[in-house]
């Protein structure tokens, strides 16, 4: 324990450099001498800032004399309302350069700031630092927030209720279902509104807003009106001086806009009422609120469902920058077994780094196998990049702390993690921030390619040949070449494509998985459906049965993954398959990695949707931490199943490439270029092995 103890307070320290180095300009290909420069980073908790004291809202015994007049007076249902007296015009937040090392979680992209003080006729600055630094999102969009906490005055179906209205959710494939994109209210009229529960006292400090989520469909709220209240039936509306504050919606159906509320409101429940809306559409819309819950000892339900972490991490958002900065502390700190180095660039120069993790790094040793673990291919999937950086601290202290079960695995696998396979996306999501990036601001690569999808399909080079009976010519059932077009410099082929299956080719993986987001579901391939023309069709490996196992592990140890009470996060229920589920069965994609991977490589590949959320909040991390945790050890385990060996001739020595066949499994693998050894995941049943040579 005092080892543990050491190490764990070596590893704080030194992440408390991390924290002390910023960069003086964000996304820079060069690395010069002044590339590391000392800011001092404020670390206080949201509610211990300077802002303007919380207003509570009183318990009236009912509408006023004049509120009942102003009521009468409004117009019943017009189809497009007629807006309120406004205030007066609000300046718009500027983009502007913050100082080093003080990224915004919430930086500003469509962001509409009340600078106006409830009582005040002068303008009141709002500080950007308040801005960036308020209190985090309450959590409708990461189903913190109950579908029971949710209320609606009208809907116009079940799937288009209160518990749709959640910022980023996504309608179905096909829409008018159970799984619509928004809450939207049955009539079109000034009363409609939607309202959350927080179950306890909330200091509320902004809205953030969209359109509902649809392909054929524009609906959207163009203004609208915040209310308060502690008891759920009297209201206090949020004033500007005298009058009711309106607040400024969305002008168009995905980009998130927020507005922060003047002074903090300090209740139990806020309302959102529509005042306008979109002249040919309805009101729709989804939303996140942001709130600080005010201490409750007392609270039994909060206290019982809050999540803690006792792992000494570094959970913060990390800048390109600062990501190769921590990467270089876990090098430091744990020097003997780990090793930086990087695959490639991107298309706008940043490094695509990668860190192995070994007893031995830099080294490949003769019947240990090749683990690999990549993340952030879409750019705007953060929470899989932050997971590898926290993973990364966790496995290098766990070491030192000489964690028995750590030390094995770090001494019996070589470990590699790529952190960030599309930093160009990353950067603009970065940018954008945790709640106002929208649903797929930074997905793409800089010149706009998908890097999942962005692999050579083999499975049509396959699948064809098997149909033809391998007439005029046999392709091979594995390490499949990837055809000439592909290997063009004029083919539609991201840089971090090609880097990635370079990288692919030159190391022997045995076992991969690469995270993403927005889901939380574990998917093995196939990921194209072998049925031409159809979306969703169950399409399975010759190793399904491998391929289940290895997705199941992962999700039966994740906290979330098959509960069967959760929250299906936007349209799909994957409980019947135990948080697992066949990517041609969800939804086909031609040229995936994990099908790539499987066809010209050794490596079984597999996608890991580790949250709802793909770019949750700061404060989120430490849950999410825990979520995935065990998950992501547990996985890394399974490389050290199935069948070990060393392929040799009678004179002892190796042979390169000797095809290795299992009856009953149409699937065959290779030895390496040194021919001295082969590792497989099977072996979970009985088979004859069959080595050609």
């Amino acid at each position: 324990m005092a080892r543990r103890g050491t190490a764990a307070l070596a590893l704080a320290l030194a992440l408390l450099a991390v924290a002390l180095a910023g960069a003086a300009a964000q996304g820079a290909a060069v690395e010069d001498p002044d590339y590391y420069v000392q800011e001092i980073w404020s670390r206080e908790p949201y509610y211990a800032r300077l802002e303007p004291e919380p207003f509570s809202p009183p318990l009236p015994a009912g509408p006023s004399e004049e509120e009942r007049k102003l009521r009468a007076s409004e117009p019943r249902a017009p189809k497009k309302a007629t807006k309120p007296k406004k205030a007066p015009k609000r300046e718009k937040l500027a983009p502007e350069t913050p100082p080093p090392g003080k990224k915004s979680n919430r930086k500003g992209m469509k962001t509409k700031s009340s600078e106006k003080a409830a009582g005040d006729d002068h303008r009141v600055p709002v500080a950007r630092e308040a801005v960036r630094e308020g209190c985090p999102p309450l959590g409708l969009e990461t189903l913190k927030i109950t579908d029971f906490q949710l209320h609606a005055s009208t809907s116009k179906r079940y799937g288009l209720g209160a518990h749709r209205g959640r910022l980023n959710i996504q309608a179905g494939i096909n829409e008018n279902d159970f799984y619509d994109g928004a809450w939207c209210a049955g009539r079109n009229d000034l009363h409609q509104w939607i309202e959350v529960d927080a179950r306890r006292l909330t200091k509320f400090t902004g809205v953030i807003t969209q359109g509902r989520n649809s392909l054929w469909l524009s609906d959207w709220v163009t203004s609208y009106k915040v209310m308060v209240s502690n008891d759920s039936h009297t209201w206090v509306t949020v004033k500007n001086g005298s009058g009711d504050m309106i607040f400024e919606g969305n002008s168009e159906k995905e980009i998130p806009v927020l507005n922060e509320l003047p002074v903090p409101m300090v209740a139990r429940y806020i309302r959102i009422n529509p005042r306008s809306w979109f002249d040919n559409g309805s009101i729709c819309m989804r939303m996140e609120i942001l709130g600080c819950p005010l201490p409750d000892p007392n609270n039994y339900y909060h206290r019982r469902n809050e999540m803690t972490t006792t792992d000494d991490l570094d959970f913060k958002h990390h800048s390109y920058k600062e990501m190769r900065q921590l990467m270089k502390v876990v090098n430091e700190m744990c020097s003997n077994i780990t090793r930086i180095y990087n695959i490639g660039k991107s298309h706008q120069g940043l490094k695509l780094y990668a860190v192995e993790i070994s007893d031995h790094p830099g080294e490949h040793e003769v019947g240990e196998p090749e683990f690999h673990y990549i993340a952030g291919a879409h750019g705007n999937e953060v929470l899989g990049r932050e997971l590898m950086l926290l993973l990364m601290q966790f496995l290098c202290q766990e070491y030192l702390a000489r964690n028995s079960r750590i030390v094995r695995l770090v001494e019996e696998t070589r470990i590699h993690i790529i952190p960030s396979l599309n930093p160009d996306g990353y950067e603009k999501a970065y940018e954008g921030g945790s709640e106002l990036g929208g649903w797929s601001l930074g997905r793409w690569t800089h010149d706009g390619i998908d890097i999942n999808n962005n692999f050579p399909d083999l499975n049509t080079l396959l699948w064809g040949a098997e149909d033809r009976q391998n007439i005029p010519r046999k392709v091979p059932n594995h390490y499949i070449a990837i055809p000439e077009w592909f290997l063009s410099e004029n083919a539609t082929v991201a840089v971090e494509t090609r880097a990635v299956i370079a990288w692919m080719e030159k190391i022997p993986f045995v076992l991969g998985g690469n995270l993403q987001g927005g889901e939380l579901v574990v998917a093995y391939p196939y990921d194209m459906a072998r049925s031409t023309w159809q979306m969703q069709e169950h399409t399975p490996t010759p190793d399904d049965h491998v391929f289940r196992w290895l997705a199941y592990a992962y999700a039966s140890t994740h906290r979330l993954m098959t509960d069967a009470r959760r929250r299906v996060c936007h349209t799909e229920d994957f409980q019947k398959e135990d948080g697992t589920v066949n990517g041609a069965s969800w939804h086909t994609v031609a040229g995936s990695l994990n099908d790539f991977s499987y066809l010209h490589t050794n490596c079984f590949e597999l996608s890991i949707y580790v949250g709802c959320d793909k770019y949750p909040h700061e404060s989120e991390l430490p849950e999410e931490w825990e979520n995935n945790r065990e998950s992501l050890i547990v996985f890394m385990e399974q490389v050290h199943r199935g069948i070990k060996g060393l392929v040799r001739d009678l004179h002892g020595k190796g042979i390169p490439n000797a095809v290795i066949s299992v009856e009953g499994v149409n699937h065959d693998i290779r030895t390496g270029n040194r021919g001295l050894e082969h590792a497989s995941l099977r072996g979970a049943r009985p088979s004859t092995l069959i080595v050609l040579g």
